[in-house]
């Protein structure tokens, strides 16, 4: 198996994703006074690159049925017969056995949040609620807001923290526009694997309504941010006019439709997000991170 095959099986892009995200719930949840470690740092990632890069690698399993039949997909490594379902599965489990021995290291409480995320992820998302819910992108939010969790369990047991609450609230909130916006672009290929995706069992205009809900409060806990963590006027200053921009995309892409403002909104979505998530962990620990 070549690398970029197996870049391909993990879904690497989501995979850095993923770190990116579980690196800012690991600041959040390391105390004021606690000193960093950096290789309780860099153990607590390589132990979510495991259980991230092995359920993405599980799910292209999975979901092979699905992707065959999808023009967006149908060239992933075992669709296009470049590795065999049994070396998928081969590297799945060798990645999960991975990440829970690392994780193992680190705190016993991710090892439960990497396991807990997997069971949402790879049994009721992908066995059930992708396949037979409109809404079952709701529930499937859930695993995808796991990575700060576990970021943020490595130091932390206290999982009514605001900041995690925080973390989990708007990486959950996000993730309604960002897959609803993808499936308007691609809802026939949805439609040709019998996805009961909004666009097409609901139709555009209640799937544009429920962007627009979803995305609204997602902006509304960014602004409300200072609610959950400490954050200095600087971020407020910049969340600000970078809430109004995702708000201008929206009602640009649904007013465009998709053929003009699907990407615009896409990409600003997920820039925010990288926003709302990471600025206020540097705003919060610049002290300690321009002293390393």
């Amino acid at each position: 198996m070549s690398f970029k095959t197996y870049q391909e099986l993990i879904k690497s892009g989501i995979v850095w994703f993923v770190l990116l995200t579980g690196a800012a719930g690991y600041f959040l949840g390391l105390g004021q006074v606690a000193p960093f470690e950096l290789g309780h740092f860099l153990f607590t990632l390589l132990a979510l690159y495991g259980f991230a890069a092995g359920t993405c690698a599980l799910n292209q399993v999975q979901e092979v049925d699905i992707d065959l039949k999808m023009d967006r997909t149908k060239n992933r490594p075992i669709p296009s017969g470049r590795i065999s379902k049994a070396q998928a599965l081969g590297v799945s489990f060798g990645l999960l056995i991975m990440g829970s021995g690392l994780g193992w290291l680190v705190s016993p409480r991710i090892v439960l949040v990497g396991w807990l995320t997997f069971l949402f992820y790879n049994g009721f998302y992908t066995l059930y609620w992708k396949r037979k819910l409109v809404f079952g992108a709701v529930p499937g939010a859930i695993p995808g807001a796991m990575p700060v969790v576990f970021g943020f369990a490595a130091n932390s047991n206290n999982f009514f923290d605001p900041a995690l609450i925080f973390g989990f609230l708007i990486m959950f909130l996000w993730q309604m526009p960002h897959y609803w916006s993808l499936a308007i672009k691609y809802r026939e290929d949805y439609r040709k694997a019998g996805l009961p995706i909004m666009p097409t069992a609901l139709g555009m205009e209640r799937a544009f309504y429920h962007i627009g809900l979803y995305t609204f409060a997602y902006i509304a806990v960014a602004v409300g941010t200072p609610w959950f963590v400490e954050v200095s006027l600087g971020y407020l200053l910049l969340v600000l006019p970078l809430s109004m921009k995702v708000m201008w995309e929206f009602f640009r892409f649904y007013r465009v439709g998709e053929t003009d403002g699907w990407l615009r909104f896409f990409l600003w979505t997920t820039f925010s997000i990288l926003v709302f998530l990471i600025v206020p962990v540097i705003d919060r620990w610049h002290q300690v991170i321009f002293q390393l």
